[in-house]
């Protein structure tokens, strides 16, 4: 299902949207301001966002570039005589925007092409190197038996960082700005620890690693072919 919130200060469009969206297999959530907003943003996971750039809490441009900076995909609902908010909304980073009054359908369509290109852009899902595959969503390793190792979130981010830069040698500072959490500072010694971790799931002999190479002054580097697989 693909979860969408819709941010709007009018109750009899926001509860519109929701029965109209959800007859289209759209999980849908609402806000009435952005406060609400930004509380759904941090407690739940949605794949879209319809955004109503005029609120009476907060400036909806900002919320724009809130929500991209989050990683979440917006489609601006604008006044039909706003058009310097709309290109002020784009500037932002909105992914698209429908102008009030709109058709329903209109919208549906939009969102659907929205969320077409963003997952055409997305990273594949699963990856295969060195007899190995990576289930990106799951954060599991799969053996060439089908056994599965789960990753600690440490070791999912180092090893899609490397799965991201095959044969690219990564400094441990760019490896930090790569796996690094918000609100988190790590070191050096950290990102030491976690490709010792990362190598010894991987089967990769310790004193002479193959897969996870360490190039001495400079960083590692992941020396194998990396390609887009199938999970099934």
């Amino acid at each position: 299902m693909t979860r969408c919130l819709v941010v709007d200060d009018d109750a009899d469009i926001r509860l519109g949207l929701q029965d109209y969206l959800q007859r289209f297999g759209f999980t849908v959530s609402l806000a009435a301001d952005g406060a609400q907003m930004r509380r759904l943003v941090n407690a739940e996971r949605f794949d879209l966002v319809v955004l109503d750039l005029l609120l009476p809490d907060e400036d909806g441009l900002s919320l724009c570039r809130w929500l991209r900076e989050h990683g979440l995909p917006v489609l601006m609902l604008t006044a039909i005589g706003d058009p310097a908010s709309r290109v002020a909304g784009l500037e932002m980073g909105a992914d698209d925007y429908l102008a009030k009054p709109f058709e329903p359908r209109e919208l549906v369509a939009r969102m659907r092409a929205v969320l077409r290109r963003v997952r055409r852009s997305e990273p594949a899902r699963g990856l295969a190197f060195a007899g190995w595959r990576f289930d990106r969503e799951q954060r599991i390793l799969i053996g060439a038996e089908g056994e599965a190792l789960m990753l600690s979130t440490a070791e999912y981010r180092l090893l899609a960082a490397f799965l991201d830069h095959p044969r690219r040698v990564l400094s441990r500072e760019r490896l930090l700005q790569l796996t690094r959490a918000d609100g988190t500072e790590v070191n050096d010694r950290a990102i030491d620890l976690a490709v010792s971790r990362l190598r010894a799931k991987l089967g990769d002999a310790a004193r002479e690693p193959q897969l996870l190479r360490t190039v001495r002054g400079e960083g590692y580097s992941l020396d194998c072919e990396v390609t887009p697989c199938s999970l099934d």
